[in-house]
Parts: C-alpha cells; structure tokens; sequence
C-alpha cells in the first residue's frame, strides 16, 4: 500500500498527535481491553491512542464546543486510531455473519486506520456516561442514528436518549466530522475518499 506507516512507528511521525496532548478529553479505549464485541484486547502491545493532527484539532474543538454548550459534559474517547491489522482481526471475527455490514471490509479499509475517525460518546456532570439507548458496538437497528425516528415512535428509544445522540451530533458535526447511518458513537473527520487518497494508512 501506498502512504503507510507501521503503527509502532506512529509516535515519530509528525501527522499524529498523542491522545493524551488533547485536553480536556477522557479516554477508555474499548478495543485495549475486553470491554468489545470481540471479548479481548486487540491492540496490546500496540499504543493506539492517537489521532492524526487534523482530527486532533477537531477534537479540541468539540471539547471547546461543550464547555460553551454544555457544561459539565465531556467528551469520551472509544477508539482512535486502529490499524490495519486489527481491522482485518475484527473483520475476521464476524466473518460469515451478517454483522460485518458494521465494518468496512479491509480492501477497502477504515477511516480508523488514518487516525480520522473516532468512537466517541458523553460524560455527563456526574462522570457517568449518558444514556443512548445502547451500548457502544451494540450492533441492532437500536443503534442506527437513521432510525432513531422510528425508535422514538415505538417507544424503544426514549426522548432523553435521542436528546442526548443529538447534543453528541451536534457536537461532533459542528468541528467538521460526519456521523453515519448505522452507529451512533461513528464519526468521521473529513472526506472518506480524501482521507483514503491523502493521508497515511497505519498498518
């Protein structure tokens, strides 16, 4: 491939920032450990905890966003930066279900792999995550954002649920990234097709 890093290399290359140079942010990389739908820790002894310098900029506008809009409220960071090699790993793992239309196929590869797309949700002033209805990697219909109408009519999702999506997307789409269809926690920095032309993949 063409425009690629090792991901032990990230922390000397100058396009990515360190999760922890964000302030204001908090951290539970959800793929470091088993809290995911795999059940184990995919990226040890891998540092993942990093993004490339224009959604590290992003971020901080969301956290500056949140300040002014919603005090108390803070960002929590899910996944960063995952490599090609774990992508590949997770695609493995739901091979020959139906799930896999969750994740984009290593051909073609993820918006992660560039450090360009976060799993993101809210904390709320008590420190606890906000409810959305689901968990994070929850892989129903529950979770679609294109759905969320729906859910509210059926009563599945509840008014403050979608309330609190809603203050996620408006935070996140107000420093430049892009939601999508079928996660509510998925956010994009830029283009897809840009970033998979102009950025460095991180194998």
């Amino acid at each position: 491939m063409a425009n690629t890093i090792r991901s032990e290399d990230v922390a000397g290359h100058a396009a990515f920032r360190h999760l922890s140079s964000i302030a204001g942010i908090a951290v539970d990389l959800r793929y470091a450990g088993p809290d995911n739908f795999v059940g184990r820790d995919l990226y040890s002894p891998l540092d993942c905890a990093w993004l490339h310098r224009d959604a590290a900029a992003a971020i901080e506008r969301v956290v500056a966003w949140l300040a002014q809009h919603a005090p108390g409220h803070q960002a929590l960071l899910l996944d960063a930066l995952r490599p090609h090699r774990v992508q590949e790993e997770l695609w493995e793992a739901l091979d020959g279900t139906s799930l896999q239309m969750y994740l984009a196929p290593p051909e073609r590869g993820s918006i992660h792999s560039f450090g360009m797309a976060v799993d993101i949700t809210l904390l709320g002033p008590s420190g606890q995550e906000l409810d959305m209805g689901t968990a994070f990697d929850d892989m129903t219909e529950l979770s679609h954002p294109a759905l969320e109408a729906r859910h509210l009519a059926s009563g599945e999702l509840s008014a403050a649920q979608a309330a609190n999506r809603r203050l996620l997307r408006d935070a996140m789409v107000q420093a430049g990234f892009t939601g999508i269809k079928t996660e509510w926690w998925h956010f994009d920095c830029g283009d897809r097709v840009a970033v998979r032309r102009d950025y460095t993949r991180v194998l």
